[in-house]
């Protein structure tokens, strides 16, 4: 067998977040339709179709790689989107279910930062330099993204759940 390179963690990442992402556009209609707030709920509508971009990048990585754009389970992202799910279900109708919300978005957000940061250095370590751009765009997206869910947890969601 032969030994694993650097190249083939970049393809098996690539895989892993290729998985997530298409995991995470099946829950966030699904976190919307929960969301009490007409910010938040416009929110994870905004950002479902920022996710339908970030997977037509990632089908441009693979394309520019010469792979075929296929998924690899991802049982982080579907542990977090599980605890999404009890959120949902325990805090549904609750003045608390959307600080609940933005705190299981952060953890998707979270766990993509990490990804792409680390995609982004395997990238610019092996070359890729066209990869590395789409990365870093997507990168910047998931960045805005969280930094929007703290402020909204900070200005609302949060006041909210505590009176």
């Amino acid at each position: 067998m032969a030994e694993k390179q650097l190249d083939d963690l970049f393809l098996d990442t690539l895989k892993d977040i290729y998985y997530a992402e298409r995991q995470i556009l099946k829950a966030l209609p699904k976190m919307a339709k929960a969301a009490t707030s007409p910010e938040l709920k416009a929110g994870f509508e905004q950002h479902q179709a920022e996710t339908e971009g970030q997977v037509e990048r990632l089908q441009q990585i693979f394309e520019l790689l010469g792979k075929p754009a296929r998924g690899k389970t991802c049982d982080a992202i579907l542990g977090i989107i599980e605890e999404g799910k009890e959120i949902m279900d325990e805090y549904k109708g609750t003045a608390a279910l959307d600080a609940g919300l933005v705190s299981a978005a952060q953890a998707v957000e979270h766990y993509e930062i990490a990804r792409y940061g680390t995609l982004a250095t395997w990238a610019k370590q092996l070359g890729h330099t066209e990869a590395l751009n789409l990365l870093l765009e997507t990168l910047k997206e998931e960045e805005a993204t969280d930094q929007k869910l703290s402020q909204l947890a900070k200005s609302s969601a949060n006041v909210k759940a505590a009176a």
